[in-house]
């Protein structure tokens, strides 16, 4: 009998610890929701580190675009110069 009374007082404890209390849901749901809000501001961030990135290589597509469309630089042989 003893045996019968300690299996079913230790099913009853663990089905008491397997419930989770709304508090705990909760304090969980909250979590969900900050890690959700990091998730979104890091995205944004990605973003707009991805729109400056294409800017910068656009204007610097311009300028190069610029600078072939100049007359060519005449050189001057570093042997011509010593004479």
């Amino acid at each position: 009998m003893k045996k019968v009374l300690f299996l079913a007082l230790a099913a009853a404890s663990f089905s008491f610890t397997a419930c989770e209390s709304k508090k705990e849901e909760n304090m969980e749901a909250a979590a969900d929701n900050v890690e959700n809000a990091g998730e979104a501001k890091a995205d944004a961030m990605e973003d707009a580190a991805d729109a400056v990135r294409d800017s910068a290589d656009a204007k610097a597509d311009a300028m190069e675009n610029n600078a072939d469309k100049m007359a060519p630089a005449t050189e001057t042989p570093a042997e011509e110069i010593k004479k």
